[in-house]
């Protein structure tokens, strides 16, 4: 009906100026490093792994576990402590300092000097080896011990977090320990010495804090194995334990 009419081309009432160098110099600053907010370098830690009782009706037995880290994301100190206890006295208790230094993703070379000590003579042995996180967030590590009372020896252990819930959490837990030469003083066999298998479940009340049952099964073999039988010990044992893992 003729309604419809074209736009006239009119200028917009404000027109957008055109850009200028004071205007991109805005809208991207140069950052100056001295302004810049950095987080801390190093970090300092306590965990506590371990802790916990157990009554298997003949004794009864504590046991710890536990690390102190202080460093950064490329170079660390570590120091590191367990034993244990039954029918109140020390059975056997190792510390360890170690250095550990990043050199891939999730890995460390670490390096260090462990004292152990306890019913049978005290051993102090230097140590290499790696550990880190492997595929599937498995927490791994592999060293070789070499000092007084001759020989070498591997511990290898590794560990796995299996979370039901935000809170309730299943840990596995393997450790196998190897040697090149029989230490009778110590009840100690060359070859294969013993395998001790883990399984605990933890409720964490908060991330910091986390009580936890479970069940713990140790196993001799070989020439270990003979030498406890030698001195009237089993060469199995397996104990229910309760605890709680903490750290901060």
């Amino acid at each position: 009906m003729g309604h419809c009419t074209p736009a006239a081309d009119v200028a917009p009432r404000e027109p957008i100026p055109p850009l200028t160098d004071a205007d991109r110099a805005a809208a991207f600053p140069t950052l100056e490093h001295a302004h810049m907010a950095h987080g801390a370098t190093t970090w300092r830690r306590l965990d506590i792994d371990h802790l916990e009782a157990w009554d298997d009706g003949d004794a009864r037995g504590q046991a710890w576990e536990g690390k102190a880290s202080w460093g950064g994301d490329i170079h660390r100190a570590w120091l590191r402590s367990s034993g244990e206890r039954s029918g109140g006295h020390l059975e056997s208790a190792q510390v360890e300092l170690r250095y550990s230094r990043a050199v891939a993703r999730w890995w460390d070379v670490v390096a260090g000097i462990r004292r152990d000590w306890g019913e049978a003579p005290s051993r102090t042995r230097l140590g290499v080896g790696v550990q880190g996180i492997a595929p599937y967030m498995f927490e791994v590590s592999a060293i070789a011990y070499a000092g007084e009372g001759g020989g070498v020896s591997a511990d290898l252990e590794a560990e796995y977090d299996l979370r039901f819930t935000n809170r309730l959490v299943l840990q596995p837990a393997l450790e196998v320990e190897l040697n090149t030469k029989d230490d009778p003083q110590r009840g100690i066999g060359r070859g294969l010495s013993t395998v001790e298998a883990g399984l605990r479940v933890r409720y964490e009340v908060t991330r910091r804090f986390a009580p936890y049952v479970g069940v713990v099964h140790e196993r001799a073999f070989g020439r270990t194995a003979d030498l406890h039988a030698e001195d009237g010990e089993a060469a199995r044992d397996t104990r229910w334990v309760a605890g709680v893992k903490l750290w901060f």
